[in-house]
């Protein structure tokens, strides 16, 4: 019996041990999931404080509950480490590092060149690697691969490797991790199939296909069809401003219909870890063929330059009540990139402080999840939303639209309210205050 088809059956027994490389928000709720599923599961991070708060039951992720990380820990299904010479003992290696953009907007694939040279070190036969962060199409096959050979095993013969990308939504309360269904293509068939057996003890449903390209590629399809419909929608705003009407009140309106529309909102801009980022992987790579993604460049000139829309707008609203920027206080609700996390990550709420402290506003911001936040250097910390706070600001902004805000008293308190995420939506008194995006 191969090596290989040994781990199959290790599989199957889930007698397999599963090491997760990268401890954030995908790679702690897979642990989390594989350990409940009655695997063996050891964690691997850089980040000291991530493990100690894993060995001692505690979570940092909000949407992993603490008693799931306990129950785990003292049962003995999950564990975390700063040692990655305990790969070697991993029969299954998740990598879940974070893919983010250089300076100059290129993929900087240096954290999973890392990880991938920890695993180089320790690859052996019998071994089934799985890459889940967000890359470029071709990136598990011309970086993974080619480096894992170079120790003289040879893939889907004495090793596997797969790719299956992550689709975590934080915050998301309606479906959970292993509802969401799996995606997975393998360098080999037989890499696929490993793949998609181990994924089948924490996913309700996996979803094969034919290549690690494929499913590097359906990733990217994802977030790219997102990152172009809001650009559609933002710039549907922006001429729904231009012309009088209230993009709000157009789109519910168009939303009625039942088939041929899916309704999408505009907003301050793009935030979070994969919708500002992933297209630019996509069309950063097809510019190497000579191929102009122009979809994705025009969508993402327009929410690149939605902050500075509502930069722009905030000045209008004060200067109606003869107020210059240069010293008003604003008062901005919500920095995280989207309701009721704490991730700030490419938040538009970054952009638009940044904006209007360069033009000498006062900025104070509000938000339960975010206690403190650093922009160029000038830290700020959230202050408590109190009737005070809200009577003193010469504008309210509402950035982030979070579930725990009282919009009501928001909109009654405030001298004047300009609203990006129609949160006020449901106000009923001082709608003369307000001014939408």
């Amino acid at each position: 019996m191969s090596r290989l088809e040994d781990l199959r059956g290790r599989i199957e027994r889930r007698e397999a041990r599963v090491g997760v490389v990268g401890l954030g928000y995908v790679g702690l709720p897979l642990a989390v999931e594989f350990a409940k599923a009655g695997l063996r599961v050891t964690g691997f991070d850089l980040d000291g404080k991530k493990v100690e708060s894993i060995q001692r039951g505690a979570s940092y992720i909000e949407d992993v509950p603490a008693g799931d990380v306990a129950t785990a820990v003292a049962d003995g299904r999950l564990s975390a480490t700063l040692d990655f010479g305990q790969l070697a003992a991993c029969d299954v290696i998740n990598v879940c590092v974070p893919t983010p953009l250089t300076k100059t907007r290129d993929p900087d694939v240096s954290h999973m060149a890392k990880a991938l040279e920890e695993i180089r070190k320790r690859i052996r036969a019998g071994q089934l690697v799985i890459l889940g962060s967000t890359t470029y199409p071709g990136t598990t096959f011309e970086l993974f691969v080619p480096m894992l050979e170079g120790t003289g095993l040879k893939v889907g013969v004495d090793f596997s490797v797969a790719f299956a990308p992550e689709r975590i939504d934080p915050a998301n309360r309606e479906f959970h991790v292993r509802q969401v269904p799996k995606v997975v293509g393998g360098v080999t068939p037989l890499c696929t199939e490993l793949a998609a057996q181990i994924f089948r003890h924490v996913f309700d449903t996996v979803v094969p296909v034919s290549s690690t390209q494929s499913a590097e590629m359906v990733k990217l399809l994802e977030n790219t069809f997102r990152a172009i419909n809001i650009g559609l929608v933002n710039e549907v705003a922006l001429m729904c401003d231009r012309l009088g009407l209230d993009v709000w009140e157009v789109i519910e309106a168009a939303a009625t219909k039942p088939y041929g529309f899916m309704k999408f909102l505009p907003g301050p801009g793009l935030g979070g870890h994969c919708i500002p980022v992933d297209p630019t992987y996509l069309a950063w790579k097809m510019k190497s063929l000579n191929f102009p993604a122009r979809f994705i460049e025009l969508a993402t000139e327009i929410n690149g330059h939605m902050p500075e829309h509502v930069a722009d707008k905030i000045g209008d609203l004060l200067n109606e009540g003869r107020i210059a920027v240069n010293g008003a206080r604003v008062l901005i609700l919500g920095v995280a990139y989207k309701s009721d996390v704490s991730d700030v990550r490419e938040s538009p709420a970054l952009d638009v402080i940044r904006l209007l402290a360069d033009k000498g506003a006062e900025i104070t911001y509000h938000d339960p999840h975010v206690p403190e936040v650093e922009i160029d250097g000038t830290p700020y910390k959230s202050a408590d939303l109190t009737d005070d706070l809200l009577d003193r600001a010469d504008v309210t902004v509402i950035v982030t639209r979070h579930a725990d805000t009282d919009y009501e008293r928001v909109v009654a308190r405030s001298q004047r309210v300009y609203d990006t995420r129609n949160a006020t939506q449901g106000v009923r008194e001082g709608r003369e205050k307000i001014r939408k995006l």
